[in-house]
This record gives structure tokens, sequence and C-alpha cells, in this order.
């Protein structure tokens, strides 16, 4: 048996072991809340491309200006979806699905085709068009396309670049001050019924939805993004050039002998 002393050290222990034990309990439970509350399922990786042959006619900023494209062109493709989505009424149209009405939008981007519905608008002109009340072709198709061609004309007519290939700067800005121009239009202007050209972002007490208006803000980013590479590029280019100039006399090789 224990004795008086050694009975309260042993009931000491004991409630510290308890303590400590109910503090691990209350931790546990803090970063079970804190895990629910975050956002859950997986993040994802950076995904890189495989090597290609043609990746040897180009430059660093070249690549750069590819993925670009590549991207902004996969942005306008789910913008599109969205859309359709949220306007169903637009893709019936021109196609039998929503499916169909993406496919036959994606051809005429890429293989630089007209756009009917658009009476040989191409870039800005195209999308001052499709952003007209009056306008009653597949509004959907003809804002992303008109909108994918004002992108692709600031790159050159281009969507893949090499060595020979070069960007005006400027012409990049522009193009993602129309983008936002555009989406300006798109989330203000109504038709003759007063009720917006298109459904894009939602804001309201039935939900939020800004999906619309994140794929946009992407592409206006990478546009402002390329624009600033290009110039800095140039501007650098000349000072490297400068910077050899100074330094040539201090890197000439010493004699060993």
């Amino acid at each position: 048996m224990l004795d008086g002393h050694e009975g309260s050290m042993v009931s000491r222990e004991n409630q510290a072991i308890r303590r400590g034990a109910a503090r691990m309990v209350a931790l546990g439970l803090l970063v079970a809340v804190m895990g629910c509350a975050s956002p859950g399922g997986p993040h994802g990786t950076v995904q890189g491309e495989g090597f290609s042959s043609g990746e040897m006619w180009q430059s660093d900023s070249n690549r750069m200006a590819t993925l670009a494209m590549r991207d902004n062109l996969d942005s306008l493709w789910r913008m599109a979806d969205k859309l359709y989505q949220r306007n169903p009424a637009e893709w019936k149209k021109s196609a039998q699905s929503r499916q169909e009405a993406l496919t036959y939008l994606r051809i005429a981007v890429l293989e630089r085709q007209d756009w009917a519905d658009l009476q040989g608008q191409r870039d800005v002109a195209a999308l001052s068009l499709a952003l007209q009340p009056h306008f009653v072709g597949d509004r959907v198709a003809a804002f992303v396309y008109a909108a994918a061609d004002t992108i692709i004309a600031a790159h050159a007519g281009k969507i893949r670049f090499t060595l020979v290939d070069s960007l005006e700067p400027q012409h990049l800005y522009n193009a993602a001050r129309n983008m936002e121009i555009a989406n300006w239009i798109l989330n203000s202007r109504q038709g003759a019924d007063g009720k917006p050209l298109l459904l894009s972002n939602q804001l309201d007490g039935q939900g939020q939805n800004l999906s619309f208006e994140r794929e946009m803000g992407k592409i206006i980013g990478r546009l402002d993004l390329l624009a600033s590479y290009a110039t800095e590029r140039y501007r650098r280019s000349v000072i490297g050039y400068g910077q050899s100039l100074v330094a040539g006399p201090f890197l000439q090789f010493l004699p060993v002998r």
C-alpha cells in the first residue's frame, strides 16, 4: 500500500496524464475541424509537355508565346462550354448538340475560317458585332470566335511561333485591353428585352458563379505578362550588348607562361 505522500504524488501524476490526454483529444478535434473547413480533393501538379522536334526551331520566348496561346485558347473553349450551359438556346442556333457546336467553333478558330454569323468580320470588328443587342446568331460562338481571332491577330495571325517570328508588345497589350472591354460590355449591356446579352457571371442570393470571370482574368493576365516579357526582352538585348562592350576588356584571357 502507498502512504499518504506517495498516494498524493500518484494522484497528481494521474491528473497530469488525464489533462495531457484531454489536450491531445482537443488538438485532434481542432485539426479535424480545420481539415473539414479547407478545400478538399487533390490540388494537382504542374504539367509539362514531352519533347517534340518542332521545339528545335523555338527560342525560349517562342516557346513561352506558344504555351500562352495554347492556354488562352483552352480558356476560351472552357468559357464557350460554360456559356452554352447557361445559354442553351445559343448552341441550338448552330448545331444539334452543345458538343457539336463546340467542335464547329474550335475548327473555325484553329483553321482560321470565317464564322458565317459574323458576316466576314474579323478580330475587333467581329467582337463589336457579336456584342450588339440586335445580333441574332449564335452569340456564344460569335463572341468566343471573335475573342480568339482578336488574340490571334495580336500575335501576327499565328498560334505557334518559331525563330523567324517576332511579337509586337503593343499589340499584345492592346489585345488584353480589348478583352477587358469585351468582358465589361458582356456584363453590362442588355438586349431590347432588358435582359443580359448572355448569362455569364452570377453573384446574387441564388448563388455565386464567377468561373467565367476567372477564365477571362487568366487570359488578360497572360497577354499582359507576354507583352511585358516581349518589351523586356528587347530592352535586355540592348543592355546585354552594352554590358559586353563595358566588360570586354576585363574578360581577356591572361597568359599562363
